[in-house]
């Protein structure tokens, strides 16, 4: 199965809740009016995107009614699908590796899948013939070293470890060291992820940003955040919580396969303008992609 069938099968929930509730609006208007686009802004605002996101694409699905005169089903569906990827489009979405060593900051709550993702990702940076080296900087879960490893060894990227307890900055500073020494192109450093205890998490992550800055300062950097898109509208707080302290460059959603909620996306994008990076969908190594919002938009409506 291609990517792009697994993404449909994976957001068959969001589609299916999202087509009914406008096909059901579609069978009962006979035309395109103002009503009618009141019922389906509350459509979108169902389906996890949110209210200033929903509102927002259903001014604009508005202006383009008018000014090009749409009347039926199929060209408001179009016209709506236009609106939405020029959302999720933003500029910088590839990845920026240009310097050897480049380094990737992985963030994210607990339970989000970022310690997979982190495998995932290697796995396919490693197929584009690049050196990987992974950093076990998330000392404080317990079995979170050993969980790294594991995906270390799948992906057949290296890993540079401590014993758990250990200082996570001190970790992702040996890794760098060994990345310098050892020329690796790129290296992914995983982080803790306890939001309940956000004070000391953020110190943690300041306090590693301030040795990457010092011992790798002209590198190309990117920081991800890691989102589990079963979590809806709570995805959009983490990424407020998260830019607090760190400059999040890029999102990675996983989790989408199975959930409603696929919706969300549009939201958090909307509201942040960070560019998605990568889109998980499935439990393989192979099953993570960059990000395409055309495949995206055509998967849920």
């Amino acid at each position: 199965m291609g990517f792009f069938d697994k993404l449909k099968v994976g957001l068959g929930k969001t589609k299916e809740s999202l087509n009914d509730k406008m096909n059901n609006v579609f069978s009962s208007f006979r035309k395109v009016d103002e009503e009618f686009l009141e019922e389906l802004e509350e459509i979108l605002i169902m389906s996890d995107i949110g209210v200033d996101t929903s509102v927002e694409i259903i001014s604009k699905l508005r202006s383009r009614i008018k000014k090009e005169n749409i009347k039926d089903e199929d060209g408001v569906k179009n016209a709506l699908k236009d609106e939405m990827k020029s959302i999720l489009e933003l500029d910088n979405n590839k990845l920026n590796l240009e310097t050897s060593p480049s380094i990737i900051l992985v963030v994210g709550v607990n339970g989000v899948g970022k310690t997979t993702s982190i495998g995932k990702i290697a796995n396919r940076i490693r197929k584009d013939g690049k050196k990987v080296m992974v950093a076990a900087a998330d000392t404080f879960r317990a079995a979170a070293v050993e969980q790294l490893e594991v995906w270390a060894n799948r992906s057949q990227v290296s890993i540079t470890k401590k014993e758990e307890g250990a200082d996570p900055a001190s970790v992702v500073y040996d890794a760098i060291q060994k990345a310098k020494n050892e020329n690796y192109d790129v290296l992914i450093c995983d982080t803790a992820g306890r939001l309940h205890n956000k004070k000391y998490l953020m110190d943690e992550l300041l306090k590693i940003g301030k040795v990457i800055e010092k011992e790798l300062p002209n590198a190309s950097k990117e920081v991800l955040l890691v989102l589990d898109g079963t979590t809806g509208q709570n995805a959009i707080e983490q990424v407020k919580a998260f830019k607090e302290t760190v400059d999040i460059t890029g999102l990675v959603l996983t989790k989408l396969d199975g959930t409603a909620k696929g919706g969300v996306v549009l939201g958090i994008v909307a509201e942040n303008k960070i560019p998605i990076k990568f889109i998980g969908i499935g439990e393989q190594i192979d099953d993570m992609e960059i990000f395409n919002s055309e495949d995206f938009v055509n998967a849920i409506i």
